[in-house]
């Protein structure tokens, strides 16, 4: 008994300590965590989603789900090529054209009249608190570094989840950084990484600021959940509505499937562009990501002219094969009429020019 004691004890000890590193950043607290304590999505302690939100199917278990998704072995969760990419110089990028430029999975840049925009920037080896563990990015879309980008006006995040929000790249990035906005409460984990405050902007869900002179940003809602350790929902994630005199893109953050994308819609719509989710969704979490084909309903439901499926081939963190998101995304688009954006990473695009559509992947 006195052996099986010191175990439990030595264990804690443990993952008290691993806890400790910064990367896992630092829940709200003091004045951040009063304002948080006055938003209606914030209740009994934690934020909660619009529509009740389950993390799991009704028949699965966490043991079970741990289970396939450590130990399934099926090759084609990973590309077994290195994937074509291209490597633009991003500080060359000129004229009054918005463009936009893809990394894998949900990070980009975007250039509008002039101003350099990022979006949840992971340009670490793994999405991940450590990185000795964890996925690891796909041959061929790590060409990107911190190191690679112009000054950056405006940075956006999303949520707080390893996959859109990078300790390291945080660190390498804030220095050269004019503003960064965040759904509220993700302000703490960049505080306690040293930004400053001043450039930190919080919003909670239909909150508008100015984030930029002629660039309004307003904070929408998503179906998700939200944390970096064992507590969960205690910052807020959100999608974004990025407007201009001339043009309206939506950001998409991580989000299951409800009518929040149709309100969206009906309010800020019709899109020029809507940058939406289509990978790591699974039918054992069908509420927290979309399934592929809901992706392209979303779009519909924003009243967008033009579709780009993010989310996918960068990181392994789900079961499907990696290239499965894009397949049924291109489908169903096809089905329904929907104009789609598939850039190789590093493409440049020009917003309302002519999209790719190579189907690189196959």
């Amino acid at each position: 008994m006195m052996i099986a004691f010191f175990i439990v004890v030595a264990l804690a000890v443990a993952v008290f300590l691993f806890m400790q590193q910064p990367s896992f950043g630092k829940l709200p607290s003091g004045e951040r965590l009063a304002r948080i304590e006055r938003s209606p999505h914030y209740k009994n302690g934690h934020f909660e989603n619009i529509l009740p939100t389950a993390m799991m199917a009704d028949d699965v278990s966490y043991p079970d789900m741990l289970r396939k998704f450590f130990f399934a072995t099926d090759p084609l969760r990973e590309p077994d090529h290195v994937l074509p990419a291209v490597k633009t110089d991003l500080r060359a990028l000129g004229g009054r054209e918005p463009v936009i430029v893809w990394f894998g999975h949900s990070s980009y840049f975007l250039r509008i009249d002039g101003k350099n925009i990022l979006v949840d920037p992971v340009f670490s080896k793994r999405a991940s608190p450590v990185q000795y563990a964890g996925s690891e990015q796909f041959a061929g879309t790590g060409i990107y570094s911190a190191d690679d980008f112009p000054d950056i006006d405006l940075l956006i995040i999303t949520h707080d989840h390893y996959d859109h929000l990078d300790y390291s790249t945080i660190k390498k990035i804030h220095t050269r950084t004019h503003a960064i906005y965040t759904s509220l409460g993700v302000g703490s984990h960049l505080a306690y990484w040293g930004v400053p405050e001043s450039k930190i902007h919080e919003l909670d869900w239909w909150e508008q600021a100015n984030a930029l002179p002629g660039i309004e940003l307003t904070a929408t809602p998503a179906r998700h959940f939200s944390g970096r350790g064992f507590v969960r929902n205690k910052t807020l994630w959100s999608s974004f509505v990025l407007k201009t005199a001339t043009h309206k893109i939506f950001v998409g953050g991580d989000s299951g499937y409800d009518p929040s994308f149709k309100n969206i819609g009906d309010t800020f719509g019709p899109f020029d562009l809507a940058l939406l989710e289509s990978g790591q969704y699974d039918k054992q979490w069908p509420f927290i990501h979309m399934m592929p084909e809901e992706t392209v309903q979303a779009a519909k439901d924003l009243q967008t002219k033009v579709l780009m499926p993010v989310h996918w081939a960068k990181f392994r963190l789900a079961l499907h094969p990696w290239n499965e998101p894009i397949q049924r995304v291109t489908k169903k688009a096809a089905e329904e009429g929907m104009a789609i954006a598939t850039p190789k990473v590093g493409e440049v695009i020009v917003v309302g020019g002519g999209y790719p559509t190579d189907t690189w992947w196959e």
